[in-house]
């Protein structure tokens, strides 16, 4: 799997993101099966639409480091954890469902 956080953010003006939160997200998945695919890209047009230009996005295969598993208390995959700001819990599936992406872990859209 491959870090997003290079390929994710696209251009901002330079005062959004000081008065706007920055998310750190990882997605955690098992290879590159359609349910992982289907994560990735779901993912990524949620934050494109809701977090424009404030947001990075780690996957992270559990198959190559099958230790965060333990560590990340992962029971299901794929997983998505929010690391910033504050985490709040962990949303499992393929995030076709928008709204309960943006209520699970309390992703606020930009104004």
């Amino acid at each position: 799997m491959k870090d997003l956080t290079e390929n994710v953010n696209a251009p901002i003006e330079a005062d959004t993101i000081s008065d706007q939160e920055y998310y750190v997200l990882k997605l955690y998945v098992i290879g590159q099966t359609r349910n992982s695919r289907n994560a990735i890209h779901n993912l990524q047009k949620i934050c494109e639409e809701h977090l424009y230009g404030r947001y990075s996005i780690e996957v992270i295969d559990l198959n190559e480091y099958p230790h965060l598993a333990k560590e990340e208390q992962i029971l299901a995959v794929p997983t998505l954890i929010k690391k910033l700001p504050a985490s709040v819990g962990q949303i499992i599936g393929d995030f076709s469902n928008t709204e309960r992406v943006l209520v699970g872990l309390d992703l606020r859209p930009l104004k």
